[in-house]
This record gives structure tokens, C-alpha cells and sequence, in this order.
């Protein structure tokens, strides 16, 4: 299965890159924000953070499964759940703090005092902003691409996070830019909004990652029994593990032991019985155990296959 396992590598690979690519852009978004005290451009930098969090969940998703003890087929880990309670307090608290500035702001707008946190508008900050814009453009385009190529769902989900965090960018260049010329509550109302836009953002990333790692069979066993006995040359179907969402991304382990006269072609048979689950389950990912049927004399031998 060396083309099968040459697409997960790729998949991992780009969201690997993309993950690192988004932080960066995470850590100038937040720092040009912090420095200009521009509540809008901290704001966004809230969904920058989501689209990171999306990137790693997808990514802990696709390398789940290739570890070879057979049992990550069921349920998420700590490690999801703890950036999951991590990245919900760091909103609430990010996001209580925008509002309470922003209210500040807003009602020191009409009386023509003093801003508490005036915002410092520049043309370097606006050329900065436009770079970062250039950046998720470039990571949403380079997504779209491999996710099609790869039929990559996590690669989809991953490329429209970041046109998002691209075209949400572009409105905080537009509301800075008024900003300069005299608007200053522009800056304050888009920040709102966008503390608004993140909270809805984290609800639609947690609705779409975390069911992939919820302890449930996603494919009944003996189908997918059915499905690799139908192929000629396995001779037994077992260990077989699913999780994920139909429709939407499977996650598929099963062994299979292999009649010793179709050794040579086991590669083929494997992809043929993952077409065929593809084809009537949508996109799985699988990674065959395969074994001889006899073995010769001495140690048993297992070999993994990704597929």
C-alpha cells in the first residue's frame, strides 16, 4: 500500500505545515494587536487561535490511527480533552476582557473624551495585516489543492477555516484603515462582532472534530467482515475497530489473514477492500494487519499495511 501510505504522509505533512504556518500568523496577529491596542485585530486573532486548534485536532485525528496497538480505533484521549477545556477557558476569558474594553470604548466615543485604549494606526501595521492576509490566502489555495488531490476531508474543513481567517483579516485592514481617517468606533463594533464570530467558530470546529473521536462504532464489524471476505484470498476477517462519521470521515482497523498463494498481491487486495468501503461509507481511512494464513515454521510474522 506504499500509494496509500504515501497519501497519509502527504495529508499529515500538510497539516503539519499548515498548523505551523497558522501559529505564526497567530503570533504576529496578537502581538501587532497587543502593540497598536487595536481591539479588532486581538479579536480576530481569537479566530486565528480556533483555526490552529482545528489544524492540531485534524491533525492528532489522520496520526491517531497509525499507531500499532490497535485500541486509538475508540475514543478520544487526554489530550484532546485537555485542549479542549484549555482552549474554552482561554475564550471566555479573552473574550470577557474584549467586550468589557470594547464597552469601555464605545462609551467614551459620544463624549469626545480620551479612549482608554486608543488604537495606533500605521501604515507599516496595515502592510503587516496585508502580508498575514497574502499567508492564510496562500495556506487556504496550497488546502484546497491537496484536499482535493487527496480527498481529504480534515484538508477541506482545515481550507475554509483559513479563506475565513483570510477574508475576517481583510475586514480588520478595512476597519483600521477608517480608523486612521477619524472612525475610531469602527475599530470597537468590528471587535465585538468578532469576538461573536469566534465563539460561533469554536461551536462549529468542536461539532465537527469532536464526534470523530466519540466511543461509538461508526461501521457495524460484521459489514466490513463481509466487505474484505468478498475479496478472494482472506481467508479470516477480525479485530475490526471503527470510529468517526459516516459520510463525513471513518477511521478503520482490521486484520486480516491472507491465504499464503495471494502474498504477493496483498497491497492490491487491501486497496481493493478499501475502494469498496469508500464507496459505500464515503471516506474512511484504514490500516490493514495483515498475516498468513500458514506460516512457516518459527515466530509468527505480522505486517502492517497503511490503507
Amino acid at each position: 500500500m506504499t500509494q496509500a501510505s504515501n497519501r497519509y504522509r502527504t495529508i499529515r505533512l500538510v497539516l503539519f505545515v499548515t498548523l505551523w504556518l497558522t501559529l505564526f500568523v497567530l503570533s504576529v496577529k496578537a502581538s501587532a494587536g497587543w502593540t497598536t491596542r487595536s481591539l479588532s485585530v486581538m479579536a480576530e486573532s481569537l479566530y486565528t487561535l480556533i483555526s490552529s486548534y482545528s489544524t492540531l485536532l485534524s491533525l492528532f485525528a489522520v496520526t491517531a490511527i497509525d499507531r500499532p496497538n490497535g485500541r486509538e480505533a475508540y475514543g478520544h484521549g487526554k489530550r484532546e480533552t485537555s485542549l479542549t477545556l484549555l482552549l474554552t477557558a482561554f475564550l471566555g476569558f479573552a473574550c470577557l476582557n474584549l467586550l468589557t474594553m470594547s464597552a469601555a470604548q464605545l462609551a467614551a466615543v459620544p463624549h469626545g473624551g480620551t479612549l482608554p485604549h486608543a488604537v495606533r494606526v500605521s501604515p507599516r501595521l496595515l502592510e503587516l495585516l496585508g502580508f498575514l492576509v497574502t499567508t492564510s490566502l496562500g495556506l487556504a489555495i496550497a488546502c484546497i489543492h491537496q484536499a482535493a488531490r487527496l480527498n481529504s476531508p480534515a484538508l477541506r474543513f482545515n481550507a475554509r477555516q483559513q479563506l475565513t481567517d483570510a477574508g475576517l483579516t481583510l475586514l480588520v485592514i478595512g476597519a483600521l484603515a477608517t480608523t486612521w481617517w477619524g472612525v475610531v468606533w469602527l475599530d470597537v463594533v468590528l471587535a465585538i462582532v468578532l469576538v461573536i464570530l469566534a465563539v460561533v467558530s469554536a461551536w462549529q470546529v468542536l461539532k465537527w472534530h469532536l464526534p470523530l473521536f466519540v466511543q461509538q462504532t461508526a461501521i457495524a464489524p460484521e459489514v466490513l467482515a463481509q466487505i474484505a471476505r468478498h475479496n478472494g484470498g482472506i481467508t479470516n476477517c477480525y479485530k475490526i475497530r471503527s470510529r468517526g462519521v459516516v459520510g463525513r470521515l471513518v477511521y478503520v482497523q482490521m486484520h486480516l489473514v491472507l491465504h499464503p498463494d495471494f502474498g504477493e498481491v496483498a497491497p492490491e487486495i487491501a486497496a481493493r477492500i478499501e475502494a469498496e468501503i469508500q464507496e459505500r461509507f464515503g471516506p474512511v481511512q484504514v490500516t490493514f494487519f495483515i498475516e498468513n494464513a500458514v506460516l512457516p515454521p518459527g515466530p509468527r510474522r505480522n505486517r502492517g499495511i497503511d490503507g
